[in-house]
């Protein structure tokens, strides 16, 4: 894949030294001056684009015409934003996704300001540590879907609403799917006439809204 990114910054340019290491072909553009040398030794020149993210020509002598992707990862929401509507509107750029520094920003960041993806840091961190604290023992394992849902993992506990029943007779959330049960190391299919033990480790893939639900389902009974 080919991918472009609009700021040279901590966020940038691990964006960048990830999407290398799995192969991807990457720019990065970064205005300030100051930033070149720094990111000069983590990145090859070819890799590197001094200039203004901003800039239709700077962004056509940087390749846009042909990337796949634009992320536009800089500090500042308002130079983002127009970062992405060059992309997707002047150049047609097929996938584009912006950093959100500010929350109260968020509202600008809509497909018809050429955003396909706006990853607000601050909300996305808030929701998921005031997630984590309700959880118990539940550990999320990966977020799907800008963190509409999560895969869980979380053991049944011996005093459980689940413990000794089998999966087709317990009441799982309605947007919750079961994916495989651990049993002792081995991997077991959550067929419907399999039977909750103390210990199992329950993998599932679970709308953000109902996690509650299934942690209290698994774990111990609450007080």
């Amino acid at each position: 894949m080919n991918v472009m990114i609009v700021g040279g910054g901590k966020v940038g340019a691990y964006l960048a030294s990830l999407l290398l290491t799995d192969g991807h072909q990457v720019k990065v553009i970064e205005v300030r001056k100051e930033e070149i040398p720094h990111l000069q030794n983590e990145l090859s020149k070819e890799v590197l684009i001094p200039g203004n993210g901003t800039d239709p020509n700077v962004l056509e002598s940087a390749g846009i015409h042909n990337v796949n992707v634009v992320a536009a990862v800089t500090g500042a929401d308002e130079v983002n934003v127009v970062i992405t509507s060059l992309a997707r509107f002047e150049f047609h750029v097929p996938r584009t996704i912006a950093r959100i520094n500010n929350p109260k920003n968020a509202w600008m960041f809509t497909p018809d300001m050429g955003v396909d993806v706006g990853l607000n840091q601050a909300d996305l961190l808030a929701h998921l540590i005031a997630e984590e604290m309700s959880l118990g023992d539940m550990m999320t394992l990966l977020k799907l879907r800008k963190g509409l849902y999560s895969l869980v993992e979380e053991k049944v506990h011996p005093n459980s609403i689940a413990n000794g029943k089998a999966v087709q007779d317990l009441s799982f959330p309605q947007r919750c799917a079961l994916a495989a049960i651990i049993r002792k190391g081995e991997l077991t299919i959550p067929r419907g006439d399999v039977v909750l033990q103390p210990a199992d480790e329950i993998l599932a893939v679970i709308h953000s809204d109902e996690i509650t639900q299934l942690a209290s389902l698994l774990g111990p009974p609450t007080i």
